[in-house]
């Protein structure tokens, strides 16, 4: 069922400004298109991220780990855990559309195990 919802676009961004940790959305072609207010501090390029290829700013490992991620929640899986160290664990998690599919991910920050 189609969400008759429609929230300004302000609200959302204040709703994603109030969390603490980095958020930051790319569609399926890895363009990032939104940053909450930590992730534009979190990352050294800041605000100057959106509207480029996320994949350029990463190694060639991390970009296979993207990319197979991508294909996994394609397939149906909804969050993987892509970097786990001391520091935090980052997952790449789906985000769809009102037919369930990928339309993007974001990354989700928590704190390490």
């Amino acid at each position: 069922m189609k969400s008759e919802v429609n929230v300004e676009s302000r609200i959302l961004s204040a709703i994603l400004d109030s969390i603490d940790a980095p958020v930051l959305f790319a569609d399926t072609e890895h363009v990032v298109r939104y940053m909450n207010r930590a992730a534009v501090s979190y990352y050294e390029e800041g605000a100057t991220l959106i509207g480029r290829p996320l994949l350029d700013c990463h190694n060639e490992r991390s970009c296979a780990v993207i990319l197979e991620t991508l294909e996994a929640l394609r397939a149906g899986e909804d969050e993987r855990l892509i970097t786990d160290n001391s520091k935090h664990r980052i997952y790449m998690r789906a985000v769809r559309d009102e037919d369930g599919e990928v339309v993007g991910y974001y990354e989700r920050y928590a704190p390490p195990a």
